[in-house]
């Protein structure tokens, strides 16, 4: 049997992640697991989480996964990729998919273009319809400080050793991504140790790639790299 398991980003939830899962259980037999990272989902509570439990979870989670699967995938999104990256050096992962990984955030050309959307928004008083506002919004009030330090922490624990993932790599980013900027998909090709990697940019795509316009062209890609053989 053959198993993968999806990790949401930093104050995210398994939503994040959730449209590539069903499209890969409406077109394999794969056992997938979405698991929420503690402090995360519907409502987060992230006030004294270290970032340790993020990965000892995700490890528990992909443990379970190896009982019972001959062969096991781990895809990461956001936050999630740094520790998809970390499981694939620790555990026998046979491959890896990182999407929007991390390795460096914020881009701050993109952000402002997207709060220039936000103030078209407010002029014309739909703000309260604009997706982005709505959901940073709420992750800015429910996100304490220190939960940004320990995901800062996270990351400056995890890049040093991305050259210890020795697996088959598929990287993939939106080129309009506002959180993550494309250079940290390239950072990521750069830095990570294996010799089988492929990178993929997405034009129209901003953070929440699994949600994105392109996002058929994404799965079909994510999956045809799962499935191919010999590398």
């Amino acid at each position: 049997m053959i198993g993968c398991m999806c990790i949401h980003g930093f104050t995210g939830a398994p939503f994040e992640v959730e449209p590539l899962a069903n499209y890969l259980k409406n077109h394999t037999d794969w056992e997938i697991a979405v698991p929420t990272l503690p402090g995360h989902g519907d409502k987060l509570e992230l006030k004294g989480i270290n970032y340790k439990k993020w990965i000892e979870h995700a490890e528990n989670e992909l443990q379970r996964l190896i009982e019972k699967c001959e062969t096991v995938y781990v895809i990461g999104f956001s936050m999630g990729g740094l520790i998809a990256s970390y499981l694939a050096i620790h555990y026998p992962v046979t491959k890896l998919v990182l999407l929007s990984a991390a390795a460096l955030y914020v881009n701050p050309k993109q952000l402002l273009l997207d709060i220039g959307e936000m103030f078209k928004d407010a002029f014309r008083r739909q703000l309260t319809q604009n997706e982005l506002f709505i959901r940073y919004t709420r992750k800015i009030r429910a996100t304490p400080i220190t939960a940004t330090l320990q995901f800062r922490r996270l990351v400056a624990m995890i890049r040093p050793i991305l050259n210890q993932v020795k697996v088959p790599t598929l990287i993939a980013q939106g080129e309009v991504d506002g959180v993550v900027p494309p250079k940290s998909a390239q950072y990521l090709y750069n830095h990570i140790g294996t010799t089988t990697k492929k990178l993929i940019y997405l034009k129209k795509s901003k953070h929440l790639i699994c949600h994105c316009e392109e996002r058929e062209d994404l799965f079909v890609e994510v999956l045809q790299f799962l499935k191919k053989l010999g590398n």
